[in-house]
């Protein structure tokens, strides 16, 4: 007897006619995965498939990559550029020279009346390194204003911040290799399954080989969490104060590396000191974990041979964000933890080319790693760009996160949006509205004209995606991989290297500065300018990047001679961190409790974070049925047993309201978050950021997305649902 089929019916993959596959690099997180999208016998990609030669993703791909060639031709593609005088009139198309020369108009206009830096520019973490190399040359060597940022302030400002606190310089020291290495993993605040699929998947096969603990701290019961040794639901915003008890716990047992210390390290005493203060006991009613756990884990992770600790934004979008990420550098130097295989702080970077934009955009100062406030590299890279060095500012303006504020004072006049998104991304919604509209020039430049902030742009110019392009990427570990062009920019937009480039000529300095057109011979300039830099790059070329399948840096031309693959690692030899005795330091890290916490007006955490479907504010993932299809309305994660003291039943509409404004959202009852939280998904438009408060990180500027208050109400279901179709469909 058969049970069962007795006749096989095996999946098949549609023909999709494709006659061409070219490699390129996802263009949406900071794993790195390699890709390839195919063509068909017309030229349009049809598929996309994982590189199965790839070292980062080894034929994988999750939900957005695989879906990621539909993104060229979706719904809003911007084909024209556009000029409006006023934000209540309506758009004109027109052509790119009548586009470029009114915004350059604009700039000198403005800066003319009202001083250099009153024109700012906040770019992103989403195109080329080229490009991001190319921006800054045009912002700090041409345009000449100093409050320029990118949006990747929203996601890696404290991570950065704390590198450079804790080791003189940015840049993450472990690569994804250290899962098969290690012995213990902390994650913080970092949802992977989620957040970054693929390095979840490395981390799941390293552990099929050898078991190891892994500790997830979240106040959230996140599929991490769920699928960890020990969750620690931590109270939001106390990391500082659980790191403080594990180094507290680690000395007094002694499980501190003494070598290491002393041969790499300035600070311990002070350090030793401070957490004194910070008990188990003491701790445990701050931040919410049981002094028996905190022993627990202090003593897994201190007599692991190798431990590390990997983060993301439930540690970054704190007011102690930066504190947050020097405190595990703190622990990871006391054990001995950076530099070896298995040991490190590797902060997973949010954006597809965040690292990108740190190492070459000169938001934070001057291409590669180097700061305004060093007359030499001013000097340095004036001469290389033939250009006189008191033309750049002595030390670096506002942060994105304060730019804003300046537009509200007057302070700034004219913006200028790269590939990013304020409205939906930005904290306190009502705010940011307010203050776009009272810009005399807003510039948006985005590859989608209904992007949100569009609606307060006074030109608009059309930007060519990922792989209409040419260049490079910077992963998580430091690999940069190559994108290779898979067609032309969609209609009349351009790439954004050409954009940068044509505005140049419309400026006394870009007629001095040489400006290539070629992205390789861009790459050229950058690999000068690394050599004998941290992320020396001078070994690089676009086709070895390919043939390799991305190279981590520094790769330096010697490298290159000796037949070397890449530094996997930062800081392997004693003495070797960026501060000039070589040592890395040991900050103390006292604990100021400043967030905004629940009380009787309103009584829940709001949590805020991603999902594996969507992609930062969907303007490209909620064009896409296969992508969309899973959360194509703002919705709520609320604990079952609060929502039944309520009268709130599942999948029923609610009012969330905080001290900002309020938003609608669906109401899903689930025992992933405690009684007295929420969790809502921050890719929604008009939603979840209405409510936020985001104070800021006095270090990095970085926003505290994840500690407000709100209330929640009942509200009309008619009119709850006509209100969510009308945004899902804006």
């Amino acid at each position: 007897m058969l049970f069962g089929r007795n006749i096989k019916n095996p999946i098949k993959m549609a023909d999709k006619g494709v006659v061409k596959w070219t490699y390129s690099t996802c263009g949406y997180c900071s794993t790195g995965c390699s890709i390839e999208i195919g063509t068909n016998a017309q030229g349009q990609p049809v598929a996309s498939r994982g590189v199965g030669g790839a070292d980062v993703n080894r034929g994988k791909l999750c939900l957005k990559g695989i879906f990621e060639y539909e993104v060229f031709e979706a719904t809003g593609r911007a084909s024209r550029p556009m000029v409006r005088d006023t934000i209540h009139e309506a758009y004109a198309p027109t052509h790119w020279d009548t586009a470029l020369d009114k915004m350059a108009s604009e700039i000198k206009r403005i800066q003319a009346k009202y001083g250099q830096d009153s024109f700012a520019i906040v770019s992103t973490g989403q195109i080329l390194t080229e490009e991001f190399y190319t921006l800054g040359k045009l912002v700090r060597g041409v345009i000449g204003t100093n409050n320029y940022d990118g949006n990747t302030t929203l996601c890696m400002a404290s991570a950065v911040s704390g590198y450079k606190r804790s080791f003189g310089s940015d840049g993450p020291p472990g690569c994804y290799e250290d899962f098969e290495h290690t012995d213990c993993l902390i994650a913080w605040g970092s949802n992977l399954p989620e957040q970054h699929p693929i390095i979840y998947w490395r981390l799941k096969e390293a552990l099929e080989k050898r078991k190891f603990p892994v500790i997830v701290v979240d106040p959230r019961v996140t599929i991490f969490a769920q699928n960890a040794d020990i969750h620690l639901p931590i109270t939001p915003g106390t990391d500082v104060v659980l790191q403080n008890a594990l180094i507290h716990v680690i000395i007094k047992e002694g499980l501190e590396d003494r070598d290491y210390i002393n041969a790499n390290t300035n600070g311990f005493d002070e350090l030793a000191k401070e957490v004194e203060n910070y008990d188990p006991t003491s701790a445990a009613k701050i931040c919410g974990i049981d002094e028996d756990t905190i022993r627990t884990v202090a003593r897994l992770y201190g007599k692991a041979k190798r431990a590390m600790s990997i983060w993301t934004m439930g540690i970054n979008q704190s007011t102690h964000g930066s504190d947050g990420v020097v405190g595990i550098n703190n622990l990871n130097l006391v054990t001995g933890n950076i530099g070896k295989p298995g040991g490190t702080s590797l902060s997973i970077t949010g954006q597809c080319n965040a690292m990108g934009t740190r190492e070459w955009s000169s938001c934070s100062g001057l291409p590669g790693y180097r700061a305004l406030e060093k007359p030499e590299d001013r000097e340095e890279i004036a001469k290389f760009w033939g250009i006189d060095p008191e033309f750049f500012p002595k030390k670096r303006g506002l942060t994105e996160t304060d730019i804003f504020p300046a537009i509200e004072t007057g302070e700034i006049k004219g913006l200028w949006l790269v590939a990013t998104n304020p409205m939906t991304s930005m904290a306190n919604t009502p705010r940011i509205r307010k203050t776009l509209e009272k810009l005399e020039c807003l510039v948006v430049q985005d590859a989608y004209y209904d992007v949100e902030s569009s609606q307060y742009a006074h030109i608009f110019l059309p930007a060519g995606i990922w792989a209409e392009k040419e260049g490079v990427f910077t992963n998580t570990e430091r690999r940069v991989n190559l994108t290779r062009q898979v067609k032309q920019p969609y209609a009349e937009s351009k790439s954004d290297m050409q954009i940068f480039n044509e505005l140049a000529k419309r400026f006394d300095n870009g007629k001095v500065i040489r400006f290539p057109e070629r992205p390789a011979d861009v790459f050229e300039e950058m690999k000068q300018l690394s050599k004998g830099r941290l992320c020396d790059i001078s070994g690089m070329s676009h086709d070895l990047i390919e043939q390799k399948r991305g190279i981590q840096w520094p790769y330096s031309e010697e490298k290159v001679a000796d037949n070397e693959n890449g530094s996997q690692r930062l800081y392997t030899e004693t003495a070797t961190f960026c501060y000039p005795d070589g040592k890395a330091k040991l900050i103390p890290l006292p604990f100021i409790n400043n967030n905004e916490i629940p009380d009787e007006q309103f009584p829940f955490w709001l949590n805020s974070g991603r999902l594996v479907e969507h992609w930062h504010t969907r303007t490209k993932t909620g064009k896409i049925g296969n992508n969309n299809k899973f959360s194509p309305i703002p919705f709520m994660e609320m604990n079952p047993d609060a929502a039944d003291e309520m009268g709130i039943k599942h999948q029923t509409y609610v009012r969330v309201t905080s001290r900002r404004g309020d938003a609608v959202v669906m109401a899903m009852l689930t025992q992933r978050v405690p009684r007295n939280m929420v969790f809502i998904p921050f890719h929604f438009f008009d939603c979840v950021n209405r409510l936020t408060l985001g104070l800021l990180d006095p270090y990095s500027r970085q926003p505290a997305f994840k500690q407000s208050a709100v209330a929640i109400e009942h509200v009309d279901q008619d009119f709850a649902a006509q209100l969510s179709k009308e945004l899902r469909t804006y």
